[in-house]
């Protein structure tokens, strides 16, 4: 009867192991392969220049000084007008919000929807106390060690300049497109777009204009970011988190720190941390869904057996998957509505026993949740009704996905494998808030990327020290806005994927 029994299992496990390894050996690659294409040439050297002009402008969003920051916007939009003479003769420049610059390059057949690339001018400050921990000057510009260096090198300047100069090509060549192309170049993004972005979006509306896609910046080229991955991955945002920020706030009778409360969490400070403490074991729900169930299914197929395995068969494995990619910050933060503490107010002198603290915590929301619900989520992760839970600033919805499949999608897709052929493209989620959260009222494809490659060592640099761009990724980023307009804007030969 053991016997018996213990055959029965052995032969269950073998059946289950080959169901297992039968769902991995069937999800074949996703990748599809074009024919190549001889390379545009480039002069990288000028492009490097160009872009380092643009980053000693000091476009910085949220100056209190408006006379400063309107002359620093001028002197990069000169740069622009001297750089590129002949996108300044054939497109129509319009400006809205006095420095977002909206430009229209006609195409021959009106009735075609047209589309539409952004990037932003504006950049963020830096952070008091470390400008002398750049190697190179911010507001230098300088192009040392084969890097341009600078604030904004990344983001996002660095798309302004590779968008123009693809432009500037076509023009030279004598390309002209089938429909009409805009590029929009916001001066407030960092600050959420509302003077640029939004009112370009109100004209749009009012203009009646549809886009048939719209690509800004988001997501990128990534080496190294996701564990097991040897290749770089092209990510395409299909969508972005939305935001809002919680204030959490306890009260309590202040008084002399003498005599401090004996009962534990009464005191207003004591209150306040309890209540943090386990809203911080209480993560919200999440998992592979969504955008990050789109990337996982892209991307197993490229994955070490092992992990492909995992990742094919997650109608058995899905909990111990989704628990090892919960411990890498960047794939929590795909999966779920992340909860980030970041300001802590309380008391004035340390002999007083304040009468009230208060937390600041930001939630970045994954499509699907809502305000309402993290504001529900955080009062029951609380349990504490002397504790005031409230949402403070602007908030702003998540995004809603765009195809993960479809023309605008495959477009996009084949203009990155044409440029990066040896990379793994696949969609994704942009973590951040982008400009083109507002366009979603004028174009039902919006997608986000940026051909610039990210190492891990690169993701501090995003509004850190030390921001820079490698001059040999300058030539590839305009190579792939020239290949993306051609395909985009056509006409263009009839090219299908290679098996």
């Amino acid at each position: 009867m053991l016997k018996r029994l213990v055959i029965g299992l052995l032969a269950l496990v073998l059946l289950l192991a080959a169901v297992l390894v039968g769902n991995t050996l069937r999800q074949g690659s996703r990748q599809r392969s074009f024919p190549p294409r001889p390379p545009l040439a480039v002069d990288a050297e000028a492009v490097a220049q160009s872009l380092a002009v643009a980053l000693r402008a000091r476009t910085v969003s949220g100056l209190l000084d408006p006379a400063g920051t309107a002359q620093a916007f001028d002197q990069l939009q000169a740069h622009l007008r001297a750089r590129y003479p002949r996108v300044h003769a054939a497109l129509a420049l319009e400006r809205v919000g006095n420095h977002t610059l909206v430009y229209r390059w006609p195409g021959r057949d009106p009735k075609l929807q047209p589309v539409a690339l952004l990037a932003h001018q504006d950049v963020v400050p830096i952070a008091p106390g470390t400008e002398a921990l750049w190697k190179q000057p911010p507001f230098d510009g300088r192009v040392e060690g084969g890097f341009v260096w600078g604030r904004g090198a990344l983001d996002d300047k660095a798309n302004v300049i590779t968008q123009l100069e693809a432009v500037e090509a076509l023009l030279t060549a004598g390309f002209q497109p089938q429909r009409d192309v805009y590029l929009v170049f916001g001066h407030d993004e960092e600050v959420g777009g509302a003077q640029g972005a939004a009112q370009v979006v109100k004209l749009f509306q009012q203009r009646g204009l549809k886009l048939a896609f719209v690509l800004d910046e988001g997501m990128a080229v990534t080496e190294g970011i996701l564990p097991g991955v040897a290749r770089p991955i092209a990510l395409i945002g299909l969508g972005e988190k939305g935001s809002v920020t919680l204030k959490i706030s306890a009260s309590a009778a202040p008084g002399h720190s003498s005599m401090p409360p004996t009962q534990p969490a009464t005191s207003a400070i004591g209150r306040l941390s309890a209540a943090l403490a386990r809203l911080d074991r209480a993560p919200m729900p999440g998992g592979i869904q969504g955008a990050a169930g789109e990337l996982f299914a892209v991307v197993a197929p490229e994955l070490p057996f092992g992990q492909r395995l995992a990742m094919s068969n997650l109608w058995l494995l899905r909990p111990l998957v989704e628990r090892m990619l919960e411990k890498g910050a960047a794939t929590n933060a795909l999966m779920r509505t992340t909860t980030a503490m970041t300001v802590l107010n309380a008391g004035n002198k340390d002999n007083v026993l304040p009468g009230r603290a208060d937390a600041l915590v930001n939630f970045r929301i994954l499509p699907g949740d809502t305000a309402d619900g993290i504001v529900a989520h955080v009062k029951r992760a609380v349990a504490d009704e002397a504790v005031e839970v409230a949402p403070i600033g602007a908030a702003f919805p998540a995004s809603r996905l765009s195809a993960a499949d479809g023309p605008a999608y495959r477009t996009i897709e084949r203009a990155i494998r044409e440029i990066y052929p040896e990379d793994i493209v696949a969609p994704g989620l942009t973590l951040q808030g982008t400009d083109s959260r507002h366009f979603e009222a004028v174009a039902d494809q919006v997608y986000r990327f940026m051909p610039i490659r990210f190492k891990p060592e690169d993701l501090p640099r995003l509004h850190g020290t030390d921001e820079r761009i490698a001059v040999t990724q300058l030539p590839e980023a305009v190579r792939f806005y020239h290949r993306l307009l051609q395909l985009a804007a056509g006409p263009t030969p009839a090219e299908g994927p290679t098996p």
